[in-house]
Formats: structure tokens, sequence, C-alpha cells
């Protein structure tokens, strides 16, 4: 798990904000996600680029990846009362490498060591329609992920500063539950940390 601050300067910041956001300003705040992993959100996946962000994700390739990103980017709006619960992202959508860019607002992302199997979803027998049942009863799993328990566990809370990137792989990425705290348990260093309206630009690999 790496946080690089000021990956990005406050005019970067304000061009991704500013092309992202006359679409996002078109959408409602959810509150019922497909896996109850998010509350709070608005979201999209974005393709095309103005070349001045196309040169800020191709900074995050560089850094963050050994080779390609998936082509869609998915940008999260997560209010200010929004919250992200513990999960581990299938490995069905993503590979070995998650990386995001956090606009607009700290945060303070939680890390729980987790039984990576009670989270992941795989899919096994040797026609596509058992393949499709193995799926469907996964993803129905997937919904209902068990929280990890701090008691008797390895777990880490991680300030992610307003511009900074971070980049969670490998053990982070598979072994691990990630969150972002509600401003009532937001804490870093026993300081609160208060998120306002966060929007987070998030690359990945293919699984």
């Amino acid at each position: 798990m790496r946080i690089i601050p000021d990956f990005i300067s406050e005019t970067e910041e304000k061009q991704l904000h500013e092309e992202i956001e006359p679409y996002m300003s078109r959408l409602r705040y959810e509150f019922d996600h497909w896996d109850d992993a998010i509350h709070g959100f608005r979201e999209t996946e974005r393709k095309k680029w103005y070349p001045t962000n196309r040169d800020v994700l191709e900074r995050v390739r560089q850094v963050a990846f050994e080779g390609a990103i998936m082509p869609y980017v998915h940008v999260l709006d997560l209010a200010a009362d929004g919250v992200i619960k513990p999960h581990v992202d299938s490995t069905r959508y993503c590979g070995n490498t998650i990386s995001g860019i956090s606009l607009l607002s700290d945060s303070v992302m939680r890390l729980v060591r987790a039984d990576a199997e009670k989270y992941q979803q795989s899919s096994t027998g040797t026609t596509s329609k058992e393949n499709d049942v193995d799926a469907d009863a996964n993803d129905a799993a997937y919904r209902h992920q068990p929280e990890a328990k701090l008691e008797n566990n390895f777990y880490a809370d991680l300030l992610l500063p307003r511009r900074s990137l971070y980049i969670m792989s490998h053990t982070a990425r598979y072994n691990f539950t990630h969150e972002i705290l509600a401003n009532e348990r937001s804490l870093f260093l026993g300081k609160p940390i208060k998120k306002t309206r966060r929007i987070s630009i998030i690359c990945r690999n293919d699984p």
C-alpha cells in the first residue's frame, strides 16, 4: 500500500473536476449499491478524457502499474455523509492493482486483514451455463460480505490527503478489506479528519 501526497497540483485537480462535474452534477446520490459496499454516492466510467487529464492518467499508469490499465476509468463521487464499507474488490472485475486520485477532500482509509476467500468470487464448471449459475451464486454472496473485525487482527488507518494518489496492490489489494471511514469515526493519529464531498479517480488493471 503506497500513498503519494500531492500527486497532482491544484491546477490539475481543478481540470479533472471541471471535466467530470457537468456529468456528475446531473446524477442523484444513491444509497443502494449492488454489493452493499457504498452509501451516498454517484459514479460513472469514463474512457475519453481531455488531453491534459489524459496526461495525468498516464502518470498514474507509469507510477502504479507495470503494464496497461483498463480503458474505462471509474469516477466515484462520495457525498460528505457517504461511506464506503469494508470490502475487497472482486477478482472478476479487476487485477492485482487498484489506484486512485483523491479530489476535493481528505479522508481516512482503513485496511483490515481478512480471509480473502470470504470476499472473492470464483467460477468453476465445464460449461458456460454452469459457470453462469456459479457466478450468480457468488454475486449474491458478494453482496453480503462479512465485516472484518479489528480485534486480534492486523489493520491500519491511512490518511488519504486531497490530491494524493493511493496504490493498493497484491497483498493489500487481495488480503485486506478497505473502507472510507464516516466522519464520526474518521480519525488519524487521534486527530479528527472531516471528510467533505470526495471524488476519486480510480484506475485498475485487467483481471
